[in-house]
């Protein structure tokens, strides 16, 4: 049995040596004293879940307020943002996809079946003679089997299985035969002790052929005299080849779901940017939706402080005489009117907030829930917009936009498939060669004049093999034809309509892309016109507002002012409105132009790892939320 140990041990080792060279592993290990041949059957280590907030959320945290920049609240979302994290995955699952492709096979959930090396041989003992006669009892070499009657369910040409395989299998016999006919085996009832070990390994090729390599050996022990040799053993070698030539041929049919796969990872990690960059949209908007209600909170709360002034001032006029006593109740209305606008702004500024929160946290996080958020940045309003021109615009959203990408990477990986529904339109055309070489050796049997060149053990019948000393040779070729071939050309059809439905839908795409661009354009122009519109009008009302002081005293007099503050206020939180219309404006024709990265200086590697490389830096906080 050593002899036949060391074969398998070799056929083994360097089918695992080819392996562990030609795999690599999605996911580090991280056991490096596992040696490289046991490896590929150690499960990879999978990164854990991250279920906590980094440390850049607390940093920015000071005496029990979270203050934000524009950049640290991006930042903060692409670090600890959970729909991000879900986001990540996607990139590697694809890499995983993509090992899982080079190695060859149908995809996930297809069933398929190895081949089987059939465990027989003819022409030793008393059954082996029998079936080399075409008796039975026995059977032929082993050799390649088919699909084994596996029915798959992907459409076209499957990718063969690349990694190469071993396969080892051992059986012990101790076998009874009744005996009618005693002329061959002398005796009523023939008992074999058998031993059987077949090892063999198969590598498949991407052009669509295959090789494999058997090793056999049969030991063989029988209770009879009419056995030249007893026991006797009886190994073969075979080598086959078998190669598609028409349907199933070619590099290119064959290889098309790895270079789907390659570049699906490309196209995975374009839509992760696209889900980047809409999530840093998302948060500018939060953040300077948080921004302007604060500041409509703080107009109303100064036009409450006005209104209380106002109030105290009728009072004292009212008890000098100058006006009638009639001016307190309204005045008085209209204070409890302001407090109840400043109570539904700070409602509002804290839903903001907490929208804002949800963004920039993993999970539950005390610290944060507890937080005030303080924004550093105020909206500022440039002197004038540079806007592009629309073709110009469109040029580069083509360019930048991620989802562009993708859909390009789809029409693309559509176009290779294509491959697995023309080839099968082919007839069927197999060539199949096997080369093999036979030996014998024994014990020469009592009372039999055995052959000397055939007497030994197994290391006889091994050097008969390698001399070849009986070499056999076959080669088949098999040709089939569909009659009709109507399922096939079905098949293609249907893969053809598509791959035309799919490039007009990228077209609809492009087209709707143009629509939103002048869209996002015209909403800047439009933005930027109500915030000169206004701005205009909050500096009338504020004018209005000081002639109308400057009045003499009176009942009259004072209605008025009251009148003129109520337009002012309106006008100023008009103004804070159409100011964060017009922010809202330009990150949307950023996120339309596949700019916002770029203007925010978020790249995808940030993205992926969830580490953003900036540090935040706090100016003096006291000051800045004093100012």
């Amino acid at each position: 049995m050593k002899p036949r140990i060391v074969t398998l041990a070799v056929i083994a080792c360097s089918c695992l040596v080819f392996r562990a060279t030609a795999q690599n592993q999605p996911y580090s290990l991280g056991q490096t004293s596992i040696p490289a041949l046991i490896r590929p059957y150690v499960a990879p280590e999978i990164p854990p879940i991250r279920l906590t907030n980094l440390n850049r959320l607390h940093e920015l945290i000071r005496a029990g307020n979270l203050y934000l920049s524009v950049q640290d609240a991006i930042a903060l979302a692409v670090e600890n943002n959970l729909n991000l994290e879900l986001a990540r995955y996607g990139p590697m699952l694809v890499d995983s996809a993509l090992e899982r492709a080079k190695a060859g096979g149908p995809l996930r959930g297809v069933p398929s079946a190895s081949a089987q090396i059939a465990a027989a041989d003819a022409g030793l003992g008393v059954n082996g003679a029998l079936a080399s006669a075409g008796g039975g009892g026995g059977g032929g070499g082993g050799g390649t089997g088919g699909n084994g009657g596996a029915t798959v369910q992907q459409i076209g040409a499957i990718t063969p299985i690349l990694d190469p395989y071993v396969q080892s299998t051992t059986t012990f016999g101790h076998l009874t035969y009744p005996q009618a006919n005693t002329v061959l085996s002398q005796t009523t009832a023939l008992v074999d002790t058998t031993h059987i070990y077949t090892n063999s390994v198969t590598q498949r090729l991407i052009s669509g052929g295959a090789f494999q390599f058997v090793d056999f050996e049969q030991y063989l022990k029988e209770n009879t005299l009419s056995d030249t040799l007893n026991p006797a053993v009886g190994p073969h070698m075979d080598l086959y080849f078998q190669h598609q030539l028409l349907q199933g041929f070619g590099v290119k049919l064959n290889d098309r779901g790895i270079r789907i796969a390659k570049i699906n990872t490309t196209a995975s990690r374009e839509s992760f940017r696209s889900q980047l960059l809409n999530m840093v949209s998302q948060v500018v908007n939060l953040y300077w939706n948080l921004a302007g209600a604060r500041e409509d909170w703080k107009a109303r709360q100064n036009t409450l402080e006005i209104t209380q002034k106002f109030v105290d001032d009728t009072k004292y006029e009212i008890s000098v005489g100058a006006i009638a006593g009639i001016e307190l109740p309204r005045a008085e209305a209209e204070l409890t009117s302001r407090r109840q606008d400043v109570a539904l702004a700070l409602t509002n500024v804290r839903q903001q907030a907490i929208l804002l929160k949800d963004a920039l946290s993993h999970t539950e996080d005390p610290a944060l829930e507890a937080a005030e958020i303080i924004p550093l940045e105020r909206i500022e309003i440039p002197e004038t917009d540079d806007l592009p021109a629309l073709r110009q615009a469109v040029t580069t959203a083509l360019a930048k936009r991620p989802d562009v990408a993708v859909s390009n990477y789809g029409d693309q990986t559509a176009e290779m498939n294509l491959a697995g529904t023309a080839n099968p339109l082919l007839p069927t055309l197999t060539f199949t060669g096997r080369m093999y070489d036979r030996g014998t050796a024994g014990t020469p049997n009592q009372g039999q004049g055995a052959n000397p060149y055939f007497v030994g053990g197994y290391g006889t019948a091994v050097e008969q093999i390698l001399r070849r000393n009986f070499p056999s040779e076959t080669m088949v070729t098999n040709f089939s034809i569909p009659l009709g071939n109507r399922q096939s050309q079905s098949d293609y059809g249907i893969d053809q309509l598509q791959f035309q439905q799919q490039k007009l839908t990228g077209q609809k795409a492009t087209n709707q892309i143009v629509v939103d661009i002048a869209s996002a354009i015209n909403s800047v122009r439009q933005a930027r016109s109500r915030y000169s519109t206004a701005r205009d009008t909050r500096l009338l009302q504020e004018q209005l507002l000081e002639v109308e002081k400057k009045r003499s005293s009176g009942a009259g007099t004072y209605v008025a002012i009251m009148a003129d503050q109520r337009q002012l206020s309106s006008a100023l939180l008009t103004e804070v409105s159409a100011r964060t219309a017009y922010v809202h404006a330009k990150v949307a024709l950023d996120q339309v132009l596949g700019e916002t990265l770029e203007k925010y200086n978020i790249s995808l590697d940030e993205g992926l790892t969830g580490k953003v490389n900036r540090e935040s830096r706090i100016p003096d906080v006291v000051e800045q939320h004093k100012n």
